[in-house]
Order: C-alpha cells, then sequence, then structure tokens
C-alpha cells in the first residue's frame, strides 16, 4: 500500500509538470515504530529496479511480512515483560534505550515474529523502520536506520549508538542474527547517497540528487519547530504530547516518558517526549457537559474565574493515562485538599480541568530534567493551539511567552529543515543559523505578571495529589 501509494504521488507529479532534475536532495518522515520485513534476496532487488514498471510491480515479491506492524499495534504485553525482565526492570530499560518496554515499540513487535513466526524471522534478510524503509526506496538499496528513530525500538543504547546486545537477547535470544538483519544505524544528519537510476531513467531525476536519511514523524516535528535548549513544544491534541531539547540524558531512568536522540545533533544531544493521553477529547467532553458545547462560553467561564483558582485542582481522565499511569476517572480536590464529588461552580470546573492539564506538562517536564527560566518559550501546535484563552493558562503555569506556529505540518517541514542543512557541504553553520530559530512562529501569550507566584506552589500540591491518585488506582486495581 505504502509503495503503490509513492507510484500515485510520483506519477501525478509528473502529470503536474515537476521538473525532477531540479530537485538536489529528498528526506523524509515517517511514523514511528512500525516495521516493514525485507525477504530474502530483496537487496537484489532494490539496486535492480526496472525504470519501465511501477514500484509496487517491481516489489511485488519483496517483503517477508506483507502486513507490517505498526505502532496501533499493542498485542505484544509478554514480550514487553520479558525484555524488562531480561534488563533489569522499566527503569534500567529507559535508562538504557530511552523508554520502558512498549507493546508498539519495534523491538517488542519483533520478538513476537521471532516467537511466533520463525520461519518468516529466518527468511527475512534486513528489517527495517518504517522511514529508512521508504529511504531504501529513493536509494536503491538497504538505508540504514537514524540514531533518531531507532532510539524509538527500546533497542538503540542511547549512549553507545548501537544496538544493544542485552536488549537484542532479551527479545530474541543469543544466535538470532537481529543486528546484522538491522544493519548499522547512524546519526540522522546521514546523507545516506544518491538517488537510486530508477528514479532518474523514470522520472528524470538528476544522478546527483543527494538522499538524506529519513526519520520518525516525532523527530521530524521536533526540528519543524526549530526546538532550542530553551523551548518546550506542546502539541494539543487527542493526546496532548510534549517535546523538549535535552543537552544530556537524565542521571536516573524516567518510565514514564520518552528520550530519542535529537534529530539535529544526533550523536551528542536528545530530545524529551511526554505523551498524555487525555487530551482535546477530555476539553471536549467537559465542554459539552459544562459549556453547552460552545467554545465561546467555555472562554467566558474560564475567564470568569481567577488565576490559581481559589486552590482548587482537578485531574479528568477520560481513558487510562500514561502520565501518571492511573485509571480512567475524575478527581476534585480543593484547597486544603480535601476530595470533592462536585466544584461549587461551573467556571472552577473548567479552569480546574485546564489548570490541572498544564500543571501535569509542567511537572513531568521538569521531571525529565526541563529547567524554567526567562528565557524559555512554549511553542503550541496541534488543533488546541487555536484557543488563545487556553493558551494564556498554559502560559501562565510555565511562566514563559507563548508562540504559536503557522504551519500546521511541522514533520514535513522538518525534513525540508534537515534537508536543508545537510545539503551545506562543508558548512560550519549550525542548524538554526541555516534555517532560522522559530521561524514560522509567533508571539501569542505572554504570563501574567504573578504567575510564578500562583503556580509554583500549585507545582507541589499537584505532584503531592496526583501521588494520592495513584495510590487508589493501585489499591483499585
Amino acid at each position: 500500500m505504502w509503495i503503490k501509494a509513492l507510484d500515485i504521488v510520483l506519477e501525478k507529479l509528473r502529470l503536474d509538470g515537476v521538473i525532477f532534475e531540479q530537485i538536489l536532495g529528498i528526506s523524509g518522515a515517517a511514523q514511528q515504530h512500525g516495521s516493514v520485513y525485507w525477504k530474502r534476496n530483496a537487496r537484489h532487488t532494490l539496486q535492480n529496479l526496472d525504470p519501465r514498471n511501477f514500484l509496487h510491480e517491481e516489489f511485488a515479491f519483496a517483503f517477508s511480512i506483507s502486513h507490517s506492524p505498526i505502532w496501533m499495534d499493542s498485542s505484544t504485553i509478554k514480550f514487553c515483560t520479558k525484555l524488562e525482565e531480561k534488563i533489569g526492570g522499566p527503569e534500567k530499560l529507559s535508562k538504557l534505550t530511552g523508554s520502558r518496554a512498549y507493546e508498539r515499540f519495534t523491538g517488542s513487535q519483533i520478538s513476537k515474529i521471532y516467537h511466533t513466526r520463525r520461519e518468516t524471522y529466518n527468511i527475512t534478510e534486513r528489517i527495517s523502520l518504517v522511514s529508512s524503509f521508504a529511504c531504501s526506496i529513493f536509494l536503491g538499496d538497504y538505508a540504514s536506520i537514524d540514531y533518531s528513530d531507532g532510539s524509538g525500538m527500546n533497542l538503540l543504547d542511547l549512549r553507545e549508538k548501537f544496538w544493544s546486545v542485552e536488549c537484542i537477547d532479551g527479545i530474541t535470544e543469543p544466535g538470532s542474527d537481529l543486528i546484522t538483519k538491522l544493519g548499522q544505524p547512524v546519526p540522522t544528519e546521514t546523507i545516506q547517497g544518491n538517488i537510486s537510476p530508477y528514479f532518474v531513467e523514470r522520472f528524470g531525476f538528476n544522478p546527483e540528487c543527494k538522499i538524506l536519511s529519513f526519520t520518525g514523524d516525532n523527530p521530524s516535528s521536533f526540528a519543524g519547530m526549530c526546538l532550542g535548549s530553551d523551548d518546550i513544544a506542546v502539541s494539543l491534541g487527542t493526546s496532548d504530547t510534549v517535546f523538549l531539547s535535552l543537552k544530556k540524558l537524565p542521571e536516573e531512568g524516567f518510565p514514564e516518558g520518552h528520550i530519542l536522540t535529537n534529530p539535529i545533533a544526533s550523536s551528542e544531544e536528545y530530545m524529551g517526549l511526554l505523551c498524555f493521553k487525555n487530551g482535546s477529547f477530555t476539553r471536549e467532553r467537559i465542554k459539552k457537559a459544562i459549556a453547552e458545547d460552545s467554545w465561546t462560553l467555555f472562554n467566558e467561564l474560564l475567564d470568569s474565574t481567577p488565576r490559581g483558582n481559589f486552590g482548587n485542582i482537578g485531574f479528568y481522565y477520560d481513558l487510562q493515562e500514561i502520565l501518571p499511569k492511573v485509571n480512567a476517572g475524575d478527581h476534585r480536590f480543593n484547597r486544603e485538599g480535601l476530595k470533592l464529588l462536585r466544584f461549587s461552580g461551573l467556571e472552577i470546573e473548567i479552569r480546574a480541568l485546564i489548570e490541572g492539564q498544564f500543571l501535569a506538562k509542567r511537572v513531568y517536564a521538569e521531571k525529565i530534567g526541563c529547567q524554567i527560566s526567562k528565557d524559555t518559550r512554549v511553542l503550541a501546535t496541534g488543533g488546541g493551539s487555536i484557543n488563545h484563552k487556553i493558551l494564556q493558562v498554559l502560559s501562565d503555569v510555565f511562566n514563559a511567552s507563548v508562540y504559536i506556529q503557522d504551519t500546521m505540518n511541522a514533520a514535513d517541514l522538518g525534513a525540508c529543515y534537515r534537508l536543508k542543512h545537510a545539503l551545506q557541504e562543508g558548512s560550519m553553520l549550525k542548524f538554526s543559523e541555516i534555517v532560522g530559530s522559530k521561524h514560522g512562529f509567533s508571539l501569542c501569550c505572554v504570563p501574567s505578571p504573578d504567575s510564578s507566584e500562583i503556580y509554583d506552589p500549585m507545582v507541589q500540591r499537584y505532584i503531592e495529589l496526583e501521588q494520592s491518585i495513584q495510590l487508589l488506582s493501585k489499591t483499585s486495581t
């Protein structure tokens, strides 16, 4: 399906009159964690494509698995448990690879295939991520997995930048030859070679067109937002996501979030990624229940309450949450820390929801190594970023200015930025010097003067109340 889609796109571009010869380079972004299994002798196919045929015709028999496992597959829990037991627990695994074992991660997906479809595994010559698979098509050879996307597999040693033998043995067993099937990982900034002759002959590409490593959609979005050391990106969508730049790894493991290598400095720096499952769906639910399904009324009620909400704090989970790991349910507390069945006013409920969601993001960002200072900037993206009243609360809770991005396609933009940087051969200029710092972002909100005075103490209260909810969640399961 992916290859046929590429056929269709390229033919449409040709019909639209695109002059392929003018394209200097190609890079891209792909969904993270998915994997592609090339059958034995598939490399020969890649290297000898017939330009008279469509790609999907050429690759009809190149794969040992026709339906690739992707991030939506959560059927691998027992393989996650096996990996964590091998390494010594979730915290040790997260310290080694950046994350505890996740069902959707590539390592557990490979483990399932190894243990349940051994013959299929044995005839597999190469295992690619979706990003390196797409890169391979353009390259006409097996493309290496890049550091950034590779660090979302539970297999890459973040410090050594190579596959962890412990993790490899934890998902397979000694002698599985998995390291050979994965190949040598490379820095995300690596130009992997020139374009395949297939594209030169069929579409008229310049044979010197460079192919830059493709990477995952999250690292590519990070690059598209040009995140610097003082920046935090908050994506407000169905799930809310926080990205931040890290100069070094935390001293301890961090099993609740993810640490990946930084896609624009993949050999030395890192990026933190925090996912909160209850995002816009929960905001929509409260809007419908309390504000007559009107964002105008929702914003009016939010504005009618003071910052700090008289000390009231709320936790709202429609689904079992990831950060923290607690069951679904709503939890309301007054300024004394007593749990309430309901708040005294609709406006208090709405502010408790929004402040609570952003307090959670600040708490976990600081846990993973974020240090909020006068230079901190919050870059807001996603569908929820159109609501400036909500963004004002975000600005106040973080005590930082909030910027919004003009484009919604940060992952695509990131691939373009990375390519522009990579094509500056011999240049010593930094990524931000080539693509521009905060390109496409405009100032939306500044924090209120009393933000630190109000929200710094609330952060500590939030941590204490969250711990009580976690304890309750454990006793009820």
